[in-house]
């Protein structure tokens, strides 16, 4: 059977494990490979065994072997390729968050809309088999009306120190929660207050709370803290518990479903999102999320998992927050106090 030719617009430590999820897909192949730096270009080209190289998006884009694309750059640097990708008429896997503007989303949402072909945001969650069973309870009204939902996903501050000048806690990690929020309440955001610290003094701060309102009278509150220490062995620290009219679901992730002590300490391996299940393979969420759009693409389903539309909300919601925790203010998202 052909297989889809995908190709990678960014080739940082994602884009890197994009390939290697990609590599385990057996209806997949890894056609093209797309980053400024040459240098980095030709190393994951000899890895993947890709001779398609550009530095060019638009150049690679061209080509009209090529059915897909992932677009993996930096969240403020998603615009340009994905729209030119969707202008190509090519199939669009774009990473979270969708873009680092309203206006940006917006101008995604309606190119994605207006083409005959696929297009989704990677939010790896909503395919954690956790996260997807909560959403299956809910669902089932199990545990009655949301009203009270807590997220906590905090990292070591060496990744802290790595990522902070690029990208701030509450939009870079909120997101996910945020999103998985409104899909678990179904319900719309209406206001956000939030505050953040600035520890370290990097471009962004190093942590964020948050507080939502939702349309139908649910509270939800996100944790984000990016300076934990790094001897505390685990990454990230993710737990999430919501509160219904007739009960509750509390999700524990990663700590401790899986330890490893040395002489040097205890760690926790990834065991959900991207673990390596063999030499240069990785599985989890992330190779079932683009197995999941594989699949659409092959047998022309569109996808439904998550649309775009939702993809931009979680993004409105933690720009909202952002604000807040700048102005000290509450910050309504309908524009009305």
């Amino acid at each position: 059977m052909p297989k889809v030719k995908w190709g990678i617009i960014g080739l940082g430590w994602f884009g890197e494990y994009h390939g290697d999820a990609l590599a385990g897909l057996p209806g997949a192949e890894i056609y093209a490979l797309c980053t400024r730096t040459e240098s980095r270009l030709h190393e994951l080209g000899q890895k993947f065994g890709v001779t398609h190289l550009y530095t060019d998006y638009n150049q690679m884009l061209a080509d009209p072997e090529l059915d897909v694309v992932s677009v993996t750059t930096m969240w403020d640097q998603h615009t340009g390729p994905a729209l030119a990708a969707i202008q190509a008429g090519k199939h669009v896997f774009l990473e979270k968050p969708m873009a680092s503007t309203v206006a940006d989303c917006q101008a995604i949402v309606d190119a994605a809309r207006a083409s005959d072909r696929y297009f989704m945001v990677g939010h790896i969650v909503r395919f954690n088999p956790r996260y997807a069973a909560v959403k299956r309870e809910i669902a089932s009204g199990k545990i009655g009306k949301v009203v009270s939902m807590y997220a906590r996903r905090n990292v070591p501050v060496s990744v802290g120190t790595a990522v902070l000048p690029k990208i701030g806690p509450i939009i870079g990690d909120g997101v996910h929660d945020t999103d998985i929020m409104l899909w678990y309440t179904g319900a719309r955001i209406v206001s956000a207050y939030a505050q953040s610290l600035n520890v370290h003094g990097h471009k962004y701060p190093d942590l964020g709370w948050t507080m939502y309102r939702f349309d139908n009278g649910a509270i939800g509150v996100l944790e984000n803290v990016w300076c934990m220490p790094d001897h505390k062995g685990y990454f990230p620290d993710e737990r999430m518990e919501i509160i219904g009219t007739d009960g509750g679901a509390y999700v524990q992730e990663t700590y401790p479903a899986l330890s490893v002590v040395t002489t040097e300490g205890a760690y926790t391996p990834d065991p959900t999102y991207w673990p390596e299940i063999r030499p240069g393979v990785r599985g989890g969420a992330l190779a079932e999320e683009l197995n999941y759009f594989l699949t659409c693409i092959l047998s022309n389903t569109p996808p439904a998992v998550i649309t775009p539309e939702e993809s931009m909300a979680a993004v409105e919601a933690c720009l909202a927050a952002e604000e807040s925790a700048a102005t000290n203010q509450v910050v309504y998202l309908d524009g009305k106090h």
